[in-house]
């Protein structure tokens, strides 16, 4: 009973119809939690979606946490080890806010001290679409097969950015404040946002700006093509796998 149980509550294969209709339950779940938080003031009905969305969050948790050894392949320890990991983190920290009663807790725990960090915990809700959604798996497996080559360009792109904050600062110190100011200009010129909240007046500067926002358009590419590639090499290797199975 417990391996059945594993097997729905986990991403199923496309054989398994319980586990994909318990997928899309939770994703829908996870959809109807965050709309509380699109309000200032939810009003009763909202306050009754978080509670009962909350509910079915620590089913899910208490299912997961009772299946832990078929999930850790860990028949002794995997019940201590579970609540530790990253996923069950983001759980137990998504379903606070809502058992928690925030009167009690707000005068024993400053770090629960406002509604804002109360709903905040909340939003890691999102997170757990990782989790459900096969789509969003894919795409985090790319980015995990790809990440020598992500990192190289976020590398590349920190850099640039720290050396265009450091020229610029020195070419036109009247117009930033202090350096933090210079980093933002050189992130949002980078990414080609331009909000013109700070922009150079000098001529030297306005031709920094115009060379960094033409390489901001090239290193902004670079990431792109990379998870392109190693997208369509994901779905290359599922249609293989596919393949393997229905032969």
């Amino acid at each position: 009973m417990r391996k059945r149980i594993y097997e729905i509550i986990e991403v199923g294969d496309e054989n398994d119809k319980l586990s994909k209709i318990y997928d899309y339950f939770m994703i829908i779940v996870i959809i109807l939690s965050l709309i509380p938080l699109m309000v200032k003031t939810p009003t009763f009905y909202f306050l009754a979606i978080d509670k009962i969305c909350a509910c079915i969050f620590i089913v899910d948790y208490i299912l997961r946490l009772a299946t832990a050894d078929y999930k850790l392949k860990d028949k002794k320890n995997a019940f201590i080890r579970y609540p530790f990991t990253p996923m069950a983190i983001v759980d137990l920290l998504s379903i606070l806010p809502s058992v928690i009663p925030l009167s009690g807790v707000m005068k024993n725990f400053r770090i629960l001290k406002t509604l804002k960090i109360m709903r905040f915990l909340k939003v890691l809700r999102i997170i757990k679409f990782t989790r459900y959604s096969k789509s969003v798996s894919r795409v985090i497996r790319v980015i995990h097969n790809t990440k020598d080559s992500l990192l190289a360009v976020c590398s590349l792109a920190i850099l640039y950015i720290f050396v265009s904050a450091v020229i610029m600062f020195t070419v036109e110190p009247k117009t930033f404040n202090n350096f933090f100011e210079a980093l933002y200009w050189a992130t949002v010129s980078l990414m080609t946002v331009g909000y013109g909240d700070i922009c150079p007046v000098s001529t030297v500067g306005r031709v920094i700006t115009m060379i960094s926002a033409i390489f901001g358009v090239a290193i902004v590419a670079l990431p792109a093509g990379v998870i392109t590639a190693g997208y369509m090499k994901e779905l290359d290797r599922e249609a293989e796998d596919k393949d393997i199975y229905n032969n």
